[in-house]
């Protein structure tokens, strides 16, 4: 197949430029453990990037070793020196309030933004132990967060909150008359894009990126580049073609001046839908929609990998679909699995 449109070659290209300038910030020794992870996912080498740089930020403010270095220039031996209870200190660091990194971010991280921090830290102790850099892991016996079981609660809609909020979109009448009259014009490509998020399980990024020439209506198929560039082949109802098929004849032509525009969803600024845009849009009709419900494309797609795993019981049928390599993950995240066994395992009797 061979997909590798100009937009995801530009984006790829976008974070390279962006971890290019963010490797300026950072010691020389930092460049081959970003590399590696650039070559799976730019996108990750620059989240990694940023983690890294706040560690250095740290270390240049309280440890007395690395006063003297710009974060660029702090030796391998200040982190090889490290103790777990200085891996500690940082984490109290991240969760305080009061703290702005270079007068620009505010941290004020929950107990889930330090793990994913602590998770580049732990990665990048290991590469280094691996590769010799470094003989002591300073992250190995650090306090790993533990989330609450509230914080596991994921945020899902019900058949008829889906039901709800794709009839009100497809109506356009939400809102007062202004926001009516504007979501009048735009009805058929948001429908078509909330529709598909919600009947696909595809993430927001994917979304985005799909081109025209992706689809295949006869066989109601779609080429998606899902995360590390993997290219796969995903189905949807009808629903879904109707949905697309009536934003393409009766809006999309008035978003382009040109037949040989590739991107399928596009802006009245007739350029492809960016990932904010989607979110804000979904944002906006979920709360114009439903009560007491913050909605993200993120949550439509675990509603709808939950939905899936409902109807089914086939856990791995939802992990290919949705593209998770780890089961686990589905398990963990969509599925609610353990839930539903106890409703089923009620409903039996193991003795007759």
């Amino acid at each position: 197949m061979g997909k590798d449109s100009e937009f995801n070659k530009q984006k790829d290209l976008n974070y390279r430029y962006k971890l290019k300038g963010l490797k300026q910030e950072l010691p020389s020794y930092t460049y081959e453990f970003l590399d590696e992870k650039a070559q799976r996912n730019p996108n990750t080498a620059v989240s990694y990037a940023y983690d890294l740089r706040t560690f250095l930020i740290y270390l240049q403010e309280f440890c007395p070793a690395a006063k003297e270095h710009d974060t660029k220039d702090i030796p391998l031996e200040i982190l090889n020196n490290l103790s777990f209870q200085d891996i500690n200190e940082y984490q109290k660091y991240l969760s305080a309030k009061d703290i702005d990194i270079v007068g620009k971010n505010n941290l004020q991280n929950d107990i889930s933004g330090i793990a994913r921090r602590m998770s580049a830290l732990r990665t990048f102790y290991k590469y280094l132990c691996e590769h010799d850099y470094i003989t002591n892991d300073a992250t190995a016996g650090a306090i790993r967060q533990r989330r609450n079981s509230d914080d596991h609660v994921i945020t899902r809609l019900t058949a008829d909150e889906v039901d709800l909020l794709l009839t009100r979109v497809k109506n356009g009448n939400l809102g007062d008359k202004h926001q009516q009259k504007m979501r009048q014009n735009t009805r058929y490509r948001d429908y078509a894009v909330l529709t598909l998020l919600l009947r696909t399980g595809i993430r927001v990024s994917e979304c985005v990126s799909l081109d025209i020439n992706d689809f295949n209506f006869e066989e109601k198929s779609m080429r998606v580049v899902r995360k590390g560039k993997k290219e796969q082949m995903l189905y949807f109802d009808e629903q879904t073609k109707e949905a697309l098929l009536d934003y393409i004849d009766f809006e999309r032509p008035s978003y382009t001046d040109s037949d040989e525009e590739p991107a399928l969803f596009l802006s009245s600024r007739k350029k492809r839908l960016s990932v904010r845009s989607i979110q804000d849009m979904v944002s906006k009709y979920s709360e114009a929609t439903l009560i007491n419900k913050k909605v993200s494309p993120h949550k439509m797609r675990s509603t709808y990998g939950t939905a899936l795993y409902n109807k089914t019981g086939d856990i791995r049928l939802v992990a290919d679909v949705l593209g998770h390599k780890d089961i686990n993950t589905t398990a963990k995240h969509y599925a609610n699995i353990e839930e539903e066994h106890r409703r089923i395992a009620a409903t039996i009797n193991p003795y007759g």
